[in-house]
């Protein structure tokens, strides 16, 4: 994805082979990379995995990675926009892919959406928003986003990555997260329980009581009802929605 759509090249040899590795830490069947660029880490990851779907919207950027990884035959390089293809095509993948920042919330809910055909996946994004991710009851940083992400995943912060890792260099630091789906759903219905919790997050200095009492009146009842969303756990939170909800 070049730079006009909001791309940093990662070139840091380093670094690329220690995201491969976070990919792939033995080798893969089958993985998929979400906007290979110019394939620098396309190149580590072919060295882990028989086979390799690389997805890349910029259409100036596909012929040159066909001729750049011609002898490689478990190499597929489809230009697509990945918010409009169909992950399950391919069944069971491990995913990866350094994600620019305006895409980073949905593609994570499109990849999460995977359920038990998703192995784990590992990106590198701003590492603000990995804090989002990654962020603990309480923090400043927990939010609607890491709710969203925590459902559904156990998510985990690898290793920062500094601008100067980067052509050309951001302005921000970024960071490799690794996110494994868990064993088991944590609630039965993800769309009414997160329906709700973009209701407990709507404005978050607002208290609970403020920001559901008009779609959940019972709130009033609850003893959580002057505390703010972002004090409350995922399990904490499931607990008030399943008590809201009888």
């Amino acid at each position: 994805m070049g730079r006009k759509l909001g791309q940093h090249f990662l070139v840091r040899q380093s670094i690329l082979r220690r995201i491969a590795e976070a990919v792939c830490p033995e080798s893969c069947d089958l993985a998929v990379e979400i906007g290979p660029g110019k394939g620098a880490l396309t190149e580590h990851l072919l060295s882990r995995t028989p086979r390799l779907v690389a997805i890349e919207v910029d259409s100036s950027l596909i012929e040159p990675l066909r001729r750049r990884f011609s002898s490689f035959p478990g190499l597929e390089i489809l230009h697509a926009d990945v918010l409009k293809t169909d992950l399950s095509q391919w069944g069971a993948v491990t995913v990866a892919g350094n994600l620019p920042y305006y895409i980073t919330s949905p593609v994570i809910e499109k990849v999460l959406a995977l359920g038990p055909l998703l192995r784990h996946a590992v990106f590198l994004i701003q590492k603000e928003v990995a804090d989002r991710i990654t962020a603990q009851p309480g923090s400043r940083a927990y939010g609607y986003l890491t709710v969203q992400t925590q459902l559904l995943s156990e998510a985990r912060t690898l290793f920062r990555v500094p601008p100067s890792a980067f052509r050309p260099p951001p302005k921000v630091d970024s960071a490799v997260i690794r996110l494994t789906p868990r064993p088991e759903a944590l609630v039965s219905d993800t769309g009414a329980f997160l329906r709700f919790a973009s209701f407990c997050f709507r404005q978050k200095r607002k208290t609970l009581r403020n920001n559901l009492v008009a779609v959940y009146p019972s709130i009033a009842d609850q003893p959580e009802s002057g505390q703010r969303a972002e004090q409350l756990s995922v399990e904490q939170l499931l607990d008030l929605h399943d008590r809201l909800t009888r």
